[in-house]
């Protein structure tokens, strides 16, 4: 067979491949799937890279990066910046994500959006549950480098507030912005779960509470987890179980896009 012949189908191949999937699921279905199959792939790469120690080096030199040389028992910055970071790290606090469910719940409530709001719960209460699985079997140390800045109690691996931050913010972002109807207010959401998300890693990196691959393994299941939710939304969307995305009124004459 001719060589660019065989070229030409080693592209297509893939292509039609991605088409193919795309055509069955859909493509928002097939980027949510690929986007959990990345982000457990990672975390399970940064499982067996921790269980060897191979990330220790790198931990050691963020954590350290983040101290004053000349002290290592202080972290670079002023006293307000060093409050500020606790308070960052509060926002991934089970209490105050409890409370942020709640408030969210409320809204959905006033809403009448009622059945969203149970698979709202469920999502985040059942995030928790992985996340105390999680650390319980991996069972990790602290970083002991550092003083710590903050009040421990669990295992390191993967970080809890990373973990519960992401599953929390990025969840009730994925199901509380498809019954909003301004796309400007959907972005909105999105952006803020997502700030949340990485102000409340840095901080626990920062306060030598965790070492920096908690944290990236906590982002990467937390993440899985809320894609994870948005496809559960959508297939029971789907069969009427729950409330319909909402979207904006077309202004008149405006065609779909």
């Amino acid at each position: 067979m001719d060589g660019r012949k065989l070229y030409r189908m080693g592209i297509r191949g893939p292509g039609r491949l991605v088409g193919w999937a795309s055509h069955l699921v859909g493509t928002p279905t097939l980027l949510v799937l690929l986007g959990i199959s990345g982000a457990i792939g990672f975390f399970i790469f940064l499982a067996e890279d921790v269980a060897e120690g191979e990330t220790l080096a790198f931990d050691r030199a963020v954590l350290l990066a983040l101290r004053n040389p000349l002290d290592p028992q202080m972290p670079f910055g002023p006293g307000w910046f060093q409050e500020l970071m606790r308070d960052f790290t509060g926002f991934g606090s089970v209490g105050i994500l409890s409370l942020v469910t709640l408030a969210a719940a409320g809204l959905l409530y006033i809403q009448h959006q009622r059945r969203s709001l149970f698979l709202t719960i469920a999502a985040i209460a059942s995030g928790m549950v992985v996340s105390s699985l999680l650390k319980a079997g991996f069972d990790r140390p602290r970083p002991d480098l550092v003083p710590h800045g903050s009040i421990t109690y669990t295992a390191s691996f993967p970080s809890g507030h990373a973990l519960l931050s992401a599953v929390t913010y990025l969840t009730l972002a994925a199901l509380v912005a498809r019954v909003q109807p301004s796309r400007g207010l959907k972005v909105y959401i999105f952006a803020l779960a997502a700030l949340l998300t990485i102000v409340v890693g840095i901080s626990r990196v920062y306060l030598g509470v965790h070492w920096p691959s908690d944290v990236a393994a906590g982002w990467a299941v937390g993440s899985a987890w809320a894609l994870l939710w948005w496809l559960i939304a959508r297939w029971l969307e789907r069969r009427g179980v729950v409330e319909p995305e909402r979207t904006e009124p077309q202004a008149a004459g405006e065609t779909p896009s």
